[in-house]
């Protein structure tokens, strides 16, 4: 019985895992909870070879402003005038008015020293390792949804990164991800079209 609850309830989570770009300022979480949220998916998510590569980073309050004024800033050197303003608007409508950021990274230095010792597999570590943030990655999503906040995936890397490193004092090694913007939803996305599943999902038995 209670096998097939924790079954149904996770199987919920993931069909109502949506990209909500309509959040506000409020949390359903601590920042006490959301750090602890944060330090359980690091230790029990898997990793290729134990690497434990992935590193994240909670941002909220002014930094959570500060992360999004980089972005902004950062954004304005290189996107045209008359398209700006537009980037400007969705960040402030639908990131920087969240609650928080999660930052995703993933810890270089690992993954070179893994190369080095085991060179047959010296290719294949780099993308483990985007594999392992992956996981990461919509673990903390559902983990999300599940304390009934709203979050999305963005992808403002390469550009930030090395200001966001240098912002926070954090190791050169750590390559950034995806950041990870989350609060309580402001309104629920429209339905989104799946691609048939026979195209998707196949089986054989011999």
């Amino acid at each position: 019985m209670c096998f097939c609850m924790a079954e149904e309830n996770f199987k919920s989570l993931l069909r109502n895992r949506r990209s909500f770009y309509k959040i506000t300022a409020q949390s359903t979480l601590s920042d006490v909870e959301l750090e602890q949220m944060l330090r359980f998916v690091a230790e029990y998510v898997p990793s290729a070879f134990n690497s434990q590569t992935t590193r994240l980073v909670l941002l909220t309050g002014e930094a959570h402003q500060k992360l999004w004024g980089i972005v902004k800033k950062t954004l304005q050197e290189i996107v045209p005038p008359e398209v700006f303003n537009r980037t400007v608007l969705k960040i402030d409508a639908g990131f920087a008015s969240g609650y928080g950021t999660i930052l995703f990274f993933e810890d270089r230095d690992i993954i070179h020293a893994l190369q080095d010792k085991f060179p047959v597999y010296a290719a294949n570590f780099s993308v483990w390792s985007e594999q392992t943030n992956a996981m990461h990655q919509l673990v903390v999503w559902m983990m999300l949804e599940e304390a009934g906040m709203g979050a999305s995936l963005q992808h403002y890397n390469p550009l930030i990164d090395e200001t966001v490193r240098n912002t926070w004092n954090l190791p050169t090694s750590w390559r950034l991800i995806a950041e990870m913007p989350f609060g309580v939803p402001a309104e629920t996305p429209e339905p989104k079209e799946k691609l048939p599943l026979d195209n998707r999902v196949l089986f054989f038995r011999t």
